[in-house]
């Protein structure tokens, strides 16, 4: 399945502002999305049905804009009862028609390893390399150091008096395979993807037979720094 672009004919009965269109098709149905916003789906019978737009113009550009890219959208948050004490994370991953949704419990953890981990987590159900991947997260612990790049300095000092170097290092290997781009979102304030991963993060933890967390409950027992 791919996009190309082309230009349409006046035989196709069609006023002339419709004359540049992107063409997305799959199997026997071409699904034309105009630039002027509406939508055309040609049948192989070349009987021609067309669709008003349901969505506003920035929302229908968005999409137009994911689909042309191939752009993945993740969404992510974390949560725990107690700091530490039992804690879950949920993801949801989002590319055109394409959605999932990822979550776990942990026994005993942190709210910040269980941000980290969402995203660790939705990147490493991506199937394929080399995707433009903007996540969504309200946990500044977790965009800061990546969008202002005081993670590169943390790693060369051997995360000296840093925490979760476990799932940092983790997060650099996968970082590596994508292209990321990193978006701030307030939390509890709304945001549809933002409030469902929470849900999906607290709904983890209060789960019966909950994960553990092995490094972080080894590193606590020993007192130590992760």
């Amino acid at each position: 399945m791919g996009l190309e672009p082309t230009t349409l004919g006046t035989t196709n009965r069609c006023s002339n502002q419709l004359s540049y269109i992107y063409r997305l098709e799959s199997a026997n149905v071409k699904i034309l999305s105009l630039l002027s916003n509406p939508f055309l789906i040609i049948i192989p019978t070349r009987r021609f049905l067309i669709f008003k737009p349901l969505l506003s113009s920035s929302q229908t550009n968005k999409i137009r804009a994911n689909l042309v890219t191939g752009m993945i959208e993740i969404f992510t948050d974390g949560a725990s009862s107690g700091n530490p004490g039992p804690g879950g994370y949920g993801a949801i991953l989002r590319s055109g028609q394409h959605y999932k949704e990822l979550s776990e419990g942990y026994r005993k953890t942190t709210n910040n390893r269980m941000e980290l981990l969402a995203v660790i987590k939705a990147l490493e159900a991506l199937k394929s390399p080399n995707q433009a991947v903007t996540i969504y997260s309200d946990s500044k612990y977790v965009i800061d150091p990546v969008e202002k790049k005081w993670l590169y300095g943390w790693v060369k000092k051997g995360f000296k008096d840093k925490k979760n170097k476990d799932l940092w290092l983790r997060f650099l290997e996968l970082s590596k395979l994508h292209q990321i781009k990193f978006v701030w979102v307030r939390g509890h304030n709304g945001h549809p993807e933002n409030e469902r991963c929470d849900e999906l993060a607290v709904a983890a933890y209060k789960q019966p037979g909950l994960l553990i967390d092995t490094v972080f409950e080894v590193e606590a027992a020993k007192g130590g720094m992760l």
